[in-house]
């Protein structure tokens, strides 16, 4: 493989990225009309998010050609394909649809070299994925875990703390987030951080805050019930605990952003020093006030303080305030920050925090999508190029940039 002709070709066909995608499910969906049932198109918000994905997941790959961590990236996206019942021969139909739409779109810059190149990049990609999921197989990982409902605690109209009991043991980390989905929405999936260090019981929360016009989250926060079965993928995530002892820890969660923080919370000892930035749009979205509190109890050594906006002022201002918090601590040198919350707000404050004194490296979250629930967005290339929004990643583990 060439990584100049798959990045420059990759470039041109990028700038049609509408039409690519259109041209590809069309032709996956003509010529392979049984792979049409593993893509959930039938809302307007996943056609959206197929794209962004698709396109993302490509950029990705192409940025990082000849990094040693590639292979494990490719490896466990992989094994979370598996929650859509994706089969081999469902990979080579993929690329040949692929291929085919690369080769309209990108006219005159396609010739037989480039598509030998891209045929050779698509077989090595999806031999390293299809080991990931043979992998996961020999390991008796399950597609997915069925998980019964079996606590539920409102906090207002719109969000909702769901205890499940998987019918096995789910192994993961405290930080990680799975995918959920809904067995009455086939397809839909949407990740969900999980709320709790691993128990003896095995349960699991996860907190949802509904998105408006949002399919799934609506159906989790106002439909679901105890008794009800959910469906969880395999656990992903880099947002998991890697501090010695001898530094200090800053948290920095926002909205349900809380989940896995508090996860994290949960496995530190009495003797580390830590402070917790809780953020909230208004006071009635600072939840979970009681688990907080234990932790203080548990953890002497954890300071707290809740940001909101001011009584009457938009929610806005939180953000403003939690910068002027954030401005008056000091310490920042010896300290590792853990971000959780809206991808906006997170790009922001990690953006900010080098300024105060806290190294890139040391600066961890999740890269997570923007949701796309209940938000409609033109699809035309010009508005993908003028107003190019950040893409639906594919559930890549990663810390902050430059970590």
């Amino acid at each position: 493989m060439d990584p100049e002709i798959l990045r420059s070709s990759f470039a041109v066909v990028e700038r049609r990225a509408e039409f690519a995608v259109k041209y590809f499910y069309s032709h996956l969906f003509r010529h392979n009309p049984e792979v049409r049932a593993l893509f959930p198109l039938d809302f307007p918000e996943d056609m959206e998010r197929q794209r962004d994905r698709l396109f993302a997941a490509l950029t990705y790959v192409m940025e990082r050609l000849g990094d040693p961590a590639l292979p494990e990236y490719l490896r466990e996206l992989g094994r979370d394909h598996r929650k859509y019942l994706a089969e081999p021969d469902h990979y080579a139909a993929v690329g040949a649809s692929l291929i085919a739409a690369f080769t309209v779109v990108a006219g005159s810059a396609w010739n037989a070299e480039v598509e030998k190149a891209w045929a050779e990049a698509y077989g090595a990609i999806a031999n390293v994925m299809l080991q990931g999921a043979w992998e996961a197989q020999q390991e008796g990982q399950p597609p997915w875990w069925d998980a019964e409902v079996v606590a539920r605690t409102r906090h207002g109209d719109d969000l909702v703390v769901l205890t499940l009991q998987p019918d096995r043991r789910l192994r993961y980390s405290p930080g990680q987030y799975v995918s959920v989905n809904a067995p009455h929405l086939p397809g839909i999936w949407r990740p969900y951080s999980l709320g709790n260090a691993p128990r003896v019981d095995h349960t699991v929360d996860l907190h949802i805050s509904r998105v408006e016009g949002g399919v799934l989250s609506t159906a989790l926060v106002r439909q679901t019930r105890e008794g009800d079965v959910l469906r969880l993928g395999a656990p992903g995530g880099g947002l998991t605990l890697r501090t010695p002892g001898e530094r200090s820890l800053t948290f920095i969660a926002a909205g349900t952003g809380w989940a896995p923080v508090k996860a994290l919370l949960q496995q530190l000892g009495d003797s580390h020093e830590a402070r917790l930035f809780l953020v909230a749009r208004d006071t009635s979205y600072l939840y979970d006030r009681s688990a907080v509190e234990r932790l203080q109890a548990r953890l002497p050594l954890l300071s707290v303080t809740f940001i909101t906006p001011a009584p009457g002022r938009p929610k806005a201002q939180a953000t403003e305030r939690l910068l002027t918090a954030l401005g008056n601590r000091a310490g920042w040198e010896r300290s590792d920050v853990y971000l959780a919350g809206p991808p906006k707000l997170v790009d922001e404050i990690s953006g900010e925090l080098p300024a105060l004194g806290a190294p890139a490296e040391r600066i961890f979250h999740d890269l997570l999508a923007p949701t796309s629930e209940g938000r409609t967005r033109p699809l035309g290339t010009a508005e993908w190029l003028l107003d190019r929004p950040q893409p639906n990643w594919h559930n890549p583990s990663s810390r902050a940039p430059g970590a």
